[in-house]
């Protein structure tokens, strides 16, 4: 009886990539050293938690260095070592590398927002949840089977509703926990019901399989096939907080602690863009008249819909410099959304993928950029009114035009070169695939967006009124300012740099 299960056995034992694998697990383990070693370590010196997830984060990214040698892949099917769970190609690498560095700069920003919380945030949890949260954010993008995408999404978003509602006593943290957990859940559980219904009608959860299987599936599961993509496609939508799903962003992003609003507009944003690519690209590519039209429109919405909040933000309203971010990620995304959606109609999916991360990386380097100088300014105005930065100039110059910078990246106007050219390639996506009405409405949104980002450019070098304040910068969030702006700087100057990045063989 031993020697046929012997085989049996062998057969399931999948060998494990550890190299491939590297960037999610030291984030993963340095969460629990930290959660560990906060049992232990006195409350004066808790700072070396904060220090210890910086060099954990920093660590993992410096590991997708050994990866750019060529794709790897591990947990593979032992009868077919071409199906795969994990793997580490260029557009893995390319998201991780933008999802674990912008965890880093988010560490960065909160080693401050702690300091400055005085006990209201609890360090040991706080860094724990920012690392495992970052983990599943890395795993994402690696995942090629719809069961460890979704452990993936659910690892990455779980910690992330505990440290939006982690501020102890704070009603307005409560509230926006609870909206950002109730939509989260809701995605997932739409999620879910497509998934299990794309495994019943091809009986497999790989996403290349599925790929295969689901264009011969029997005339009698057609129409789960067809409710299976549907539903799959909503429930990524509420992820990468897309019109009609977005509600939650605004009151979120303020209930939440800044740096973790920042980790959200920028983590959140890759984790579920990442997944609709994958859902999409890789795994319904035969489905494409379907997604195309409706990601297309969605995408019409969101920067439309994005856009116009941001307008309306009135500049003494409390916390309307955070809400003005959070409506204006959301515009943000519908450009994101744009060369997805184009995948469909062109003969390069890959290419219209490729201006979808450039974009990304564009967008993750101002914007938290961005978030740091606001909470730079929100330590002194802690309502943080767009009008408060008025003057920053006369008090903090280089943070003020680091701030211009960051907000003309966003508009797409020189000097913010890289923010230009994001746009131009995302523009030229939808032209190439014959979506010139598309183009033409993210054309308007662009200039309606030119009011807002203008309009607080010209607040921070207006005269301050009263004494100007002098904002001091402690190291943690000078380093978070300063990496933002060198990067955001050098990409203007060698903006060609994020296409060749993003442009080769990204599946």
């Amino acid at each position: 009886m031993s020697s046929p299960a012997q085989p049996l056995a062998a057969s399931l034992v999948q060998s494990v990539d550890w190299l491939a694998i590297a960037p999610p697990t030291i984030a993963a383990v340095v969460g629990l050293v930290v959660l560990v070693a906060d049992l232990f370590v006195a409350e004066n010196r808790k700072t070396l938690l904060g220090w210890t997830s910086v060099a954990g984060l920093a660590a993992a990214t410096l590991m997708l260095l050994p990866l750019l040698d060529g794709d790897r892949s591990t947990f593979c099917l032992t009868g077919d070592a071409t199906v795969c769970s994990y793997t580490a190609d260029r557009f893995t690498l390319v998201i991780q590398f933008l999802v674990l560095g912008g965890a880093l700069l988010a560490a960065l920003l909160s080693g401050t927002a702690l300091k400055d919380a005085r006990k209201e945030l609890p360090e040991g949890e706080y860094w724990f949840l920012l690392l495992s949260s970052a983990a599943g954010a890395a795993l994402l993008p690696a995942s090629r089977d719809l069961a460890t995408l979704i452990v993936a999404l659910e690892v990455a978003s779980l910690p992330a509703f505990a440290l939006v509602g982690l501020r102890y006593g704070d009603r307005k943290s409560s509230e926006a926990a609870l909206k950002f957990f109730l939509s989260s859940v809701t995605a997932t559980a739409v999620s879910l019901m497509g998934i299990s219904f794309l495994y019943a009608s091809t009986g497999t959860l790989y996403l290349t399989q599925v790929a295969d299987r689901i264009q011969n599936v029997d005339g009698q599961l057609h129409t789960l096939a067809q409710t299976g993509v549907v539903l799959t496609l909503v429930g990524f939508a509420f992820k990468t907080a897309a019109v009609p799903f977005h509600f939650w962003v605004p009151d979120t992003y303020v209930g939440a602690p800044l740096p973790i609003a920042a980790y959200l507009s920028v983590i959140g944003k890759a984790v579920g863009f990442s997944g609709l690519i994958l859902v999409t690209v890789v795994a319904l590519p035969s489905y494409a008249d379907v997604w195309g039209p409706a990601l297309a429109v969605l995408a019409a919405l969101t920067m439309t819909v994005g856009n116009v909040g941001a307008l309306r933000q009135q500049a003494t309203r409390a916390y309307s410099a955070v809400r003005l971010l959070a409506w204006s990620s959301v515009g943000q995304a519908g450009y994101l959304l744009v060369p997805i959606a184009a995948a469909a109609y062109s003969g390069d999916a890959e290419k219209s993928i490729g201006s979808t991360v450039a974009y990304a990386l564009m967008y993750g380097a101002v914007n938290l950029g961005a978030f740091a100088v606001a909470a730079l300014v929100g330590r002194t105005k802690s309502l943080n009114r767009v009008s408060d930065y008025r003057g920053l100039y006369a008090s903090s110059p280089l943070s003020a035009l680091l701030l211009a910078f960051f907000l003309l990246c966003l508009a797409g106007l020189p000097p913010g070169i890289i923010g230009l050219f994001a746009k131009v390639t995302v523009f030229s996506a939808a032209v190439d695939a014959g979506l010139g009405w598309l183009a033409v409405i993210m054309a308007v949104n662009v200039v309606i967006a030119l009011f807002y980002y203008l309009q607080w450019t010209a607040l921070l070098f207006r005269a301050p009124e009263g004494e100007p304040e002098k904002h001091r910068v402690p190291a943690p969030l000078t380093a978070a300012i300063a990496l933002t702006g060198v990067l955001g700087i050098a990409l203007s100057g060698a903006p060609q740099l994020v296409l060749r990045f993003t442009d080769t063989a990204l599946f």
